[in-house]
Formats: structure tokens, C-alpha cells, sequence
């Protein structure tokens, strides 16, 4: 009977253990679906809105408050440094054409030119497809993204690129200072690159999550009511 009782009591401490984590863990998920839902909010109002200047001051720039931002910028193209990012699209298996645009001050940005098949890796390499001359581009900021894309890793010494890792092919070409983010170029017509192909999207399983971990904590609340009542 003691041997019972005690193993009644482990039983219920580890019940309410139990409760008190899985209720954290589940108001831990509704706060971060109540910042998802807002972070969603927010990059919708900055896709909508009108483009502005790209921001000057870049160690401000963050995911959280720029990501997705419409800007407009001017600058001229190095088109003898563009660098070919894997893609692949709703057009196709291909290339980002990543071009690097010299800004007023000296400064650079990459500018995501937009989409090529396959077929057109050689003439964008060879920057035909990178206009001379002073541009306007409108487009998306996009933060950079290093390290390379999924079970593949960039390759700089090669130039083979599997993510836009700006500041690593920046360092490849020698060109410095660049923005820690990127621009993905709106369409501009029927021709390539075709840009505007960013997609927006968010993965938002909170709700799902907290209901999950709700419903654990509910079931160690019955588990231990049922302990009670057989003893």
C-alpha cells in the first residue's frame, strides 16, 4: 500500500510538472502568433505601399522592420560582376541574375534582376542582360542570405551561388561597401530576367501548436484526476 501511495505521489508531482510546462509552452505559442499575425500585417502594408528611398543608414535595416520593404533606387550597374544564384520558379528551373549597382555615394547594392532558363546562363554571366548606364530599378528589399541553399553549400572560389549571399560575392569581386540586403527588381515587361517573382509567405502554425500543447496540459489535469479517484 505505501509502495502504491508513493508511486500515486510521483505520479502527480510529475502530472503538475508536466501541467506547468505544457501551459507555458502553449502561451509561449499565442504571444508568438500575435507577433506572426503582425509581422504579416506590416509586410503587407510595406508591399502595398508606394516605393521609397532605399534606407541610408544600413545597420538599422532588419528583418523584423524592413523585410519586404518597396523601394526605389538609382544607380549604374558593374555588369562584368554579376553572379548567377540558383532558382527555381514558377518559370522554370534557373538563375537569379544578381547584379551589383554602384549608388551616387560609391556605395553598392545587389540588385535580384529577376529570372533566366537554363538555356540563358552564359549570356547573363556575361552581363547580357545588365543594362549600361544610370538606372532607376523599383523592386522588394530582401535581406541577404548567407551560408548557401538546402544540403548545398555556396562555392565562391567557383562562383556557384545557391543562395544571395551578397556580402560573399561582393568579397569575390572586390566591391566594397555593399548593403547587408538586396533588391529583388520588379517585372518590367515580357523580357529577361523576369523579376517580380518574390514570394511572400509565412508559416504560421502557432495556432496549432497552442492548441497542441493546451490539449497535452488538459490531458495530464484528467490523467491525474483519474489517479485521485482510483485511490
Amino acid at each position: 500500500m505505501a509502495r502504491r501511495r508513493f508511486l500515486s505521489f510521483l505520479f502527480l508531482l510529475l502530472a503538475a510538472v508536466s501541467f506547468a510546462g505544457f501551459m507555458s509552452l502553449g502561451v509561449w505559442q499565442v504571444k508568438r502568433l500575435a507577433w506572426k499575425e503582425d509581422l504579416i500585417d506590416r509586410v503587407e502594408a510595406r508591399v502595398h505601399a508606394d516605393p521609397v528611398a532605399v534606407p541610408a543608414n544600413w545597420p538599422r535595416v532588419s528583418e523584423d522592420t524592413h523585410e519586404y520593404l518597396h523601394v526605389r533606387v538609382s544607380g549604374e550597374y558593374r555588369a562584368d560582376a554579376v553572379s548567377l544564384v540558383a532558382a527555381a520558379t514558377e518559370a522554370g528551373q534557373g538563375y537569379w541574375v544578381m547584379a551589383p549597382l554602384q549608388l551616387a555615394g560609391g556605395r553598392w547594392l545587389y540588385i535580384n534582376q529577376g529570372f533566366v532558363p537554363q538555356t540563358e546562363r552564359k549570356a547573363a554571366q556575361a552581363g547580357a542582360f545588365t543594362p549600361e548606364g544610370v538606372v532607376t530599378v523599383t523592386g522588394l528589399l530582401r535581406m541577404s542570405h548567407p551560408g548557401g541553399g538546402v544540403l548545398r553549400d555556396n562555392v565562391p572560389a567557383e562562383n556557384r551561388w545557391y543562395s544571395r549571399d551578397v556580402q560573399a560575392m561582393a568579397a569575390r569581386q572586390g566591391i566594397a561597401p555593399v548593403a547587408p540586403f538586396f533588391v529583388d527588381a520588379a517585372r518590367s515587361g515580357e523580357t529577361l530576367p523576369i523579376g517580380g517573382l518574390t514570394v511572400i509567405q509565412f508559416r504560421n502554425n502557432h495556432l496549432v501548436y497552442a492548441i497542441t500543447w493546451f490539449a497535452l496540459a488538459l490531458g495530464m489535469v484528467l490523467a491525474a484526476v483519474l489517479v485521485v479517484r482510483h485511490r
